[in-house]
């Protein structure tokens, strides 16, 4: 089961401006094709910065958020991870990046995202389903050592009701995975199949509301008053 991609040895590098726009302005900055950005971190004043779009772009389809980016502000090289990228929920554009200034000689965590690689037999063969429940774990590393993704090998689940925990992941030098161990990450389940119900018309007796045509009858007060005529 492959754990990790290298990390991109490349350098890359961003220039970023301080910005003194806050607020509604910070649209006016966007139309000239800048995203607001700040950067935080231990011990490092929270900075507001502009960047450029095109130019980050380019950097974060390669990076993503577990690779270095060297921001180039007032002659500083400012080593960072990319934080948050805030994206407009319909156009999908990017809207503003939060930035953590690190340290390259100490361990940080970092968020890296789970690769699944092969298909599980159990799911191919066997008609199971399979259910992811992790999309990321949690790692600590030297910024330069945190990987890009950790593969998952489905190959490995070849029964129904298989499952692959953090703790069955193997261990790796450079890095350690903080998700708990007891995390499943992926499993076959069986395939359900749905229960149709026929639709039944239940038809209701008619009832008849006319009511039956009475025969007038002859009370015993008429005949008697026959009787008397005679």
């Amino acid at each position: 089961m492959k754990k990790n991609n290298k990390p991109d040895q490349n350098k890359h590098f961003l220039e970023a401006i301080k910005r003194n726009v806050f607020g509604k302005k910070i649209k006016k900055i966007r139309k000239e094709g800048l995203i607001p950005a700040n950067i935080f971190g231990s011990n490092f004043k929270s900075t507001a910065i502009s960047i450029n779009y095109r130019d980050f772009l380019k950097i974060y389809q390669v990076v993503k958020e577990t690779g270095i980016i060297y921001l180039k502000l007032e002659k500083q090289e400012l080593p960072v991870l990319i934080k948050k990228v805030q994206k407009h929920p319909i156009t999908n554009k990017i809207l503003h990046v939060d930035f953590r200034k690190i340290d390259l000689t100490q361990k940080t965590e970092a968020e890296v995202p789970i690769k699944l690689i092969k298909a599980s037999p159990a799911v191919t063969e066997k008609g199971g389903v399979l259910l992811t429940q992790l999309n990321s774990v949690i790692v600590e590393a030297l910024p330069q050592n945190i990987p890009s993704n950790i593969e998952i090998d489905l190959s490995t689940l070849k029964e129904i009701g298989d499952e692959i925990k953090i703790s069955d992941l193997k261990k790796d030098q450079l890095f350690e995975i903080k998700t708990p161990a007891e995390k499943t990450i992926v499993s076959v389940i069986a395939h359900k199949e749905e229960k149709i119900t026929p639709e039944t018309t239940v038809i209701s007796p008619e009832i008849t509301t006319e009511k039956k045509e009475e025969t007038p009858s002859t009370s015993p007060s008429s005949t008697n008053e026959v009787k008397e005529n005679k």
